[in-house]
């Protein structure tokens, strides 16, 4: 029997982390998943178990006893706008957000991720799968200026910080994050946001979750940066050769 590889999913309480340690999980002839959460009560969230560790990513030290040991890293972490409240829909306008004291992109999507990515070179990791946003490319893009916290710029600094480390990395920039059922869709990569010009710009996030187990088992998901969306439910051939979709990608970045 082959060695397993013990894979750490960051931001394992998040909706689209708690997927990937679930699946990592389910394959335990493949792989000994772990966990990163913030706090005691996300690790209670998915099942307590003792493979998921407590961290802060923006305190280095805090995620060594997570990273000791593992063969692969999937970063999940991302900062959270939260809504101002009084937001009253029936009057218009929009709602307007902010991000708490010390959560801002700057300091989790970037020195967080940077963070994650340093303490995983030190260990000696094979490979780190990061999942980032598509959008990166507009500096004016909308998202950007929820609570002024220009998200996808600090995104894409970590995602270039990644490409440069020299680990072999897979960077996925998802479309947007659907809570629904994968497995039923085509796949689409693309490139350079292209697939934000088009109607397929969404993906839901077991798909994402797959896009990045699949990303560790083949050489052709390495040293590779792409954009991730799919057709509509009922268009096209639901994804399986996993192999044959990575190979379609040729950028690095």
């Amino acid at each position: 029997m082959a060695d397993l590889s013990t894979v750490l999913v960051t931001g394992a309480g998040g909706r689209t982390g708690q997927i990937v340690y679930k699946k990592l999980k389910e394959r335990s002839d493949q792989f000994v998943a772990r966990g990163l959460v913030r706090t005691p009560e996300s690790k209670e969230t998915i099942g307590g178990a003792d493979d998921v560790f407590v961290g802060d990513i923006r305190d280095a030290s805090s995620l060594v006893p997570a990273i000791h040991g593992i063969d692969a890293l999937i970063i999940l972490t991302s900062a959270v706008p939260r809504m101002k409240p009084g937001f009253d829909p029936t009057k218009g306008g929009r709602p307007e957000f902010y991000f708490e004291d010390a959560a801002y992109p700057e300091q989790v999507d970037w020195i967080g991720q940077k963070n994650q990515i340093d303490a995983a070179k030190e260990a000696g990791v094979k490979q780190i799968v990061l999942v980032g946003s598509m959008g990166g490319m507009n500096p004016n893009h909308p998202l950007n200026s929820l609570g002024n916290g220009n998200i996808l710029v600090w995104k894409r600094k970590a995602e270039q910080y990644l490409a440069d480390s020299g680990v072999p990395y897979t960077i996925i920039r998802a479309g947007g994050l659907q809570d629904r059922d994968g497995g039923i869709r085509e796949l689409l990569v693309g490139k350079d946001d292209e697939l934000l010009q088009t109607e397929t710009k969404t993906i839901a996030r077991p798909d994402v979750a797959e896009v990045c187990i699949q990303a560790l088992k083949f050489e052709e998901a390495k040293f590779k940066a792409f954009d991730l969306a799919s057709k509509p439910e009922g268009v096209g051939t639901p994804t399986k050769d996993f192999k044959a979709l990575f190979s379609l990608i040729t950028t690095r970045f």
